[in-house]
């Protein structure tokens, strides 16, 4: 049973937290249900249970939906519109449970939703049966990395609490479920509006012996192998109090660091070993994930804001390109001429789509040929960053395998992608290229003075190997020194990149591009072939 709220701040032990989602059709319940849980589990305060008793316009003593649906035209209309979140604890957990909209209109708030969700409740009317929302919304749940499922078969008492009803209702979803991925699918018969197996077992299903929404949301295992997994720290900050002070500030999006770790800066490459962890509480010797610290490295290595820290083995791929499952979110379709920014982890880069590779149908689960993505729609899309990122598959790491695209020009979200594979490791094939007489390197750095300091840099190693290199700045005395045979360094910032190599290929030249580790790779590479 649960702890009611007034008992709530005795409770001192710390808590599992989980989080779920509520989905399926218009008007099959979904607010209802959360309502009705937050009233049986004691999870709302007296002033709140009398102010919906007063709003309530339906004939009942309570509408349960009014606890969740809180804006105005919500209450006109009697749908939900915007995801609305809730929270309650039993004596186990605590849970933050996601209201989303039912209206195929409003995929994208119900997409919205579910990102970060563990576990999901989706609502079928025992009168309609399967919908087609139902099947859209349990396959996004599905794309969105949910894994376990209760299929709530809601407003039985309009059924007449009949099994057969309930049972030819549960062969459809198992029929429509199969091929989606769920490990856990649980079948509910309920009535959120009078209680009916919501948080007791009802009375009126005696046939009926699989728990209650409340057993179901108390027991649902929730994978908690974040500290488990490969150690990603995306830089939110650098704290600079004072000039003997340098800390990278973040939260552990997963696996653990500990002090001595060896650590690498993506995408530059560069590497160190953390030197202190400290907490608001202090310094710590180990630090996990979802914890917020302050990294202090042994060595002034170049990172910051929008860099990721990650242990050396098992670091994730470093590229431009990534090809994602997209939910469209905006008015507008895509559009391939227009500037995008790509916000992943703390990292925001100007970017492009570069195709839409096909159209996801979630009523079907089939892909299709598409040209473009409208409001709603799903599809695998190649999208191209003017700035490397550091990212893994959606499926292996949700923290760094997801983003969204902005309009460069309105600021509005526009899509939120899953990376389906990781970004293809430009950085790292370069520096296994051979270095030729006339190749153009672009040499990239945060900004361009640092972008300008590197190219000197592998001057000198260059000039220290005995072989001839020149660093320009016009793409046409690039092609000249290039066709004289010199070792060409062409710097450029990162919000520069992108042009820079448009401006390099207009004039006929292919550029090679390097950070700080791969091009000092390069030349001491080409001198040791030189000295043989």
């Amino acid at each position: 049973m649960a702890v009611p709220l007034q008992q709530m701040e005795a409770e001192s032990e710390p808590k599992e937290l989980v989080r779920l989602v509520v989905i399926g059709s218009v008007d099959d319940g979904k607010s209802t249900l959360i309502g009705r849980l937050l009233y049986e589990t004691g999870a709302l305060f007296d002033d709140q249970i009398e102010q919906v008793r007063r709003a309530t316009r339906n004939g009942d003593a309570i509408d349960f939906s009014l606890f969740t649906d809180g804006l105005k035209a919500e209450r006109e209309q009697g749908i939900t519109i915007d995801v609305a979140y809730r929270y309650f604890e039993t004596r186990r957990r605590k849970f933050i449970l996601a209201d989303t909209p039912g209206h195929a209109q409003y995929t994208r708030n119900m997409a919205t939703g579910a990102s970060t969700a563990d576990a999901a409740i989706i609502l079928v009317d025992a009168r309609l049966g399967v919908l087609p929302q139902t099947r859209r919304h349990a396959a996004i749940a599905s794309l969105l990395g949910i894994r376990r499922l209760a299929v709530a078969v809601n407003k039985m008492d309009l059924a007449g609490f009949d099994p057969g009803t309930f049972q030819h209702i549960a062969g459809q979803v198992r029929t429509f479920a199969a091929s989606l991925g769920f490990t856990q699918l649980v079948l509910l018969p309920v009535s959120a509006k009078f209680g009916d197996n919501v948080a007791l077992q009802s009375p009126r299903m005696p046939w009926h012996r699989g728990g209650s929404v409340l057993d179901f949301v108390e027991s649902v295992e929730v994978q908690r192998d974040r500290a488990e997994r490969p150690f990603r720290f995306p830089v939110q900050n650098v704290l600079r109090p004072h000039i003997d002070y340098r800390g990278l500030a973040g939260q552990i999006a997963s696996g653990a660091v500990t002090v001595g770790d060896e650590i690498v800066v993506l995408p530059s490459g560069a590497r160190s070993r953390v030197r202190a962890i400290e907490t608001f509480e202090g310094l710590v010797s180990r630090a996990h994930a979802p914890m917020s610290v302050v990294l202090r490295l042994a060595d002034d290595v170049d990172a910051g804001r929008g860099d990721l820290l990650a242990h050396p083995e098992s670091a994730p791929a470093v590229g431009r390109q990534v090809e994602a499952m997209a939910v469209w979110l905006a008015e507008r379709p895509l559009d391939f001429t227009r500037a995008y920014a790509i916000k992943h982890a703390s990292c925001t880069s100007p970017a492009r789509i570069e195709a839409v590779r096909s159209r996801f149908d979630p009523e079907t689960g089939a892909e299709g040929p598409a040209s473009s993505l409208a409001l709603n729609e799903i599809g695998m899309v190649v999208v191209r960053a003017a700035r490397p990122i550091a990212a893994d598959p959606y499926a292996l790491d949700r923290a760094t395998g997801a983003f969204i695209l902005i309009d460069a020009l309105t600021n509005e979200t526009v899509a939120a992608g899953m990376i389906a594979s990781g970004p293809r490791a430009e950085t790292e094939q370069a520096a296994a290229r051979p270095i030729e007489p006339g190749m153009v390197l672009l040499v990239r750095a945060r900004t361009e003075a640092l972008s300008v300091a590197r190219a000197h840099e592998f001057e000198r190693i260059a000039a220290e190997g005995a072989l001839v290199s020149a660093i320009v700045r016009r793409p046409a005395a690039a092609r000249a020194c290039a066709a004289a045979g010199l070792v060409v360094l062409f710097p450029a910032a990162d919000e520069d990149l992108e042009a820079a190599r448009e401006a390099l290929r207009a004039v006929g030249v292919e550029p090679v591009e390097v950070d700080g580790g791969t091009g000092a790779q390069f030349l001491h590479r080409a001198i040791a072939r030189e000295d043989r």
